[in-house]
């Protein structure tokens, strides 16, 4: 049975909610911070946080798990912004401390995966939105999907399966020191038949 999401009204304060994930794009994390900016009225800023809300679930010890969105979660608390919306996806209330994070494993609501690309214990995810790090390559992965490169998929933590292919082909300097020449190799590799397994590949078609 599908999960009904439940709005909550109240605002939750952003440092209070949990990432599932080790890292984020800070590339990403600053266009997003960029564009909060030009929202420059409190109505403005209200309804992109009303259109905007945290799917989380709710673990345990009755604490909110960011399930996506952390990027924009991430670029508010760099804003100075205290409390966000969060909406409910999942009740993990009653699963016993020691089974969740497999459980949310089990359901793919978590992704621990280092910025090397390497899993690690769940233990390792940071407590707070404000201690993730780097990977450029997520960076690299999101910008292609905005140029063209693969299409928006529905699988969960797709963009770092995308990023963890481009990591393999592409060395992380150029990636940090010339993004236009690794987003240009990206959309060629994104294209290619090494990719044909990702999701949202969408290359060349076959002429078979």
């Amino acid at each position: 049975m599908a999960n009904v999401r439940e709005p909550f009204v109240q605002p939750i304060p952003i440092l209070s909610l949990h990432p599932t994930q080790m890292t984020v794009g800070m590339r990403e994390v600053k266009e997003k911070r960029k564009r909060w900016r030009e929202h420059r009225s409190d109505k403005k800023r209200a309804e992109l946080l009303g259109k905007h809300m945290i799917p989380v679930v709710l673990g345990p010890d009755e604490r909110y798990y960011v399930v996506d969105h952390h990027h924009l979660a991430r670029a508010l608390h760099d804003e100075g912004v205290e409390d966000i919306l969060v909406t409910v996806i999942g009740n993990l209330s009653m699963v016993d401390r020691d089974a969740f994070w497999g459980v949310m494993d089990n359901k793919r609501w978590v992704y621990p995966y280092d910025s090397k690309g390497e899993r690690r214990h769940f233990k390792d995810i940071p407590k707070s939105i404000a201690d993730m790090k780097d990977d450029p390559f997520r960076s690299l992965a999101g910008e292609l999907r905005r140029a063209g490169g693969f299409a928006k998929d529905t699988t969960p933590f797709s963009e770092f399966l995308w990023a963890d292919f481009l990591r393999r082909k592409l060395p992380r300097r150029t990636v940090e020191d010339n993004f236009a020449k690794a987003i240009k190799k990206g959309l060629a590799l994104a294209k290619s038949h090494d990719a044909i397994y990702l999701p949202g590949w969408c290359g060349p078609a076959s002429d078979g």
